[in-house]
């Protein structure tokens, strides 16, 4: 018999799909509403009816590919090198003291892609996966676990945003748009058939309405013009917001709180400029960009910075140089490390010659102590 508590996780975990499984019964009765009863019951036209329902269902289909992408999707964690070992494990819970628990992740961490650090400067570290947080890594309370890229845990697809699926997810917001402002448009005409007649009485409105096909299609035909209006304004505004974040290459939690730097909090920290920042989600080749296929840049772990990596698309700090980061414990600088290949090839695009002197600059790690972080 299953214990209690093993019960009311399986049934939280069933609650979470309701705002899923709502929206999956609103594009099933779209579906319905649109095809059987405006396109083939409703519009009297044949070119005008095969028009729309072609381009419908092209849209209808990119939409639910890239819905279920998003929803199916499993979020990436970070890489077993961010992870501390069995005896690793066991030397941090033996130390009390803070300085040898500080010498023991300095010597894990010594060797990682890592140049961000919490707000006071620490090396961000979990306590519930016990790893060492790559840059722009998060613990998702939802999911337990840590999440590569972490952009936000949307309940609408009931899954963490992330590496793996924000592609999957900025298509989704995309061809939800599209197939929200096409029904919109196309369903427009017939919509206001139920309020533009010749006269303006009660009776003559009466009439009018009787003279459409049946009772049943008006209710659809009106209700579908306004869930698709009001669903495009939303994801009008939702679309707009992500498009700005992927062009300044920002997180949702980046954008709420920057990432710190061995400088300080820099909110354009990974800012490559715009192409590259839209290449390093949709990839490079242009073929797979309206896709739901996994075609985005590098490994989720580490990520080229216009910090410590220059780029011409990007201004200079303020002060010209990144000074290290002074905190409570000793400090501790981290030896350069190299760029992985595919950082290497995004930042190689359109760069000019002296691109290898200046990756030679800055590419020490933040001069930081530990505090776990949840």
């Amino acid at each position: 018999m299953a214990p209690s508590g093993s019960r009311s996780v399986d049934c939280w975990r069933v609650l979470y799909w309701i705002p899923v499984l709502f929206i999956s019964l609103i594009v099933a009765w779209s579906y319905y509403a649109y095809v059987v009863q405006l396109c083939i019951d409703t519009i009297e036209n044949m070119g005008e009816k095969i028009v729309y329902l072609l381009v419908y269902h092209v849209l209808f289909i990119m939409f639910v590919w890239s819905y279920w992408q998003t929803i199916f999707t499993k979020p990436m964690n970070p890489l077993k090198e961010f992870h501390l070992s069995h005896s690793d494990k066991e030397l941090l819970e033996r130390e009390d003291r803070r300085e040898s628990q500080q010498e023991i992740l300095r010597r894990i961490a010594k060797d990682l892609p890592i140049y961000t650090s919490t707000m006071s400067g620490a090396i961000r570290y979990c306590d519930h996966c016990l790893l060492l947080k790559p840059d722009r890594c998060h613990h998702c309370s939802a999911c337990d676990m840590c999440i590569l890229k972490m952009d936000h845990h949307c309940p609408w697809v009931n899954n963490c945003v992330g590496f793996a699926n924000y592609k999957f997810f900025m298509l989704f917001l995309a061809y939800s748009l599209l197939y929200c402002l096409f029904i919109t448009a196309t369903d427009l005409q017939y919509f206001i058939q139920f309020w533009t007649v010749d006269g303006k009485t009660h009776d003559r409105l009466i009439q009018y309405l009787n003279g459409l096909p049946d009772t049943q299609a008006k209710f659809h035909i009106m209700f579908l013009f306004f869930a698709a209006s009001m669903f495009s304004v939303s994801l009008a505004f939702l679309f707009a917001y992500h498009c700005w974040l992927v062009c300044k290459n920002r997180s949702t939690l980046e954008a709420f709180r920057a990432p710190t730097f061995q400088h300080g909090p820099d909110k354009n920290g990974f800012s490559l400029g715009t192409s590259k920042n839209f290449r390093q989600v949709f990839g490079d080749e242009k073929k797979y960009w309206l896709l739901p296929v996994f075609s985005s840049l590098g490994d989720g772990c580490s990520f080229p910075t216009c910090l410590v990596n220059a780029d011409p698309e990007q201004p200079s700090s303020p002060s010209g140089r990144n000074p290290s980061v002074k905190s409570a414990g000793e400090s501790h600088q981290f030896p350069p490390k190299p760029l992985r290949d595919s950082q290497s090839r995004l930042l190689n695009n359109g760069q000019s010659e002296g691109s290898e002197d200046r990756d030679k600059r800055g590419t020490s790690n933040p001069a930081l102590t530990i505090e776990k972080e949840t």
